[in-house]
């Protein structure tokens, strides 16, 4: 599901238990990233799928990128592998307002 910035940070509000995933590469991270997330590249596939594979899907997950794209496509992966609460940030890191590190 497609949330705003402003959705994405309500949503977050509500609940406690939820991970942030950011799917750019790593060098992407180390850039620039929203706290405590947790980097998990999806243009590596095999270690894209693995890693989801072994996740909760009872959690919720907020995924971004760099500005929409390659996260839409994680959630629909996701969704596709029985995740229900898997949110996409509308354009990405490039347009976030938060604070960044």
């Amino acid at each position: 599901m497609d949330l705003t910035q402003e959705e994405w940070i309500s949503k977050q509000n509500e609940i406690q238990d939820y991970i942030i995933l950011d799917v750019r590469t790593p060098g992407e991270h180390n850039e620039e990233r929203i706290p405590n997330s947790k980097l998990l590249d999806i243009s590596s596939p095999h270690e894209f799928i693995d890693s989801i594979g072994s996740m909760d899907k009872n959690k919720t997950y907020f995924i971004y990128c760099r500005s929409g794209n390659r996260s839409s496509r994680a959630c629909d992966v996701m969704s596709s592998m029985g995740f229900n609460k898997a949110y996409n940030l509308i354009g990405g890191i490039i347009e976030w307002k938060g604070v960044t590190v």
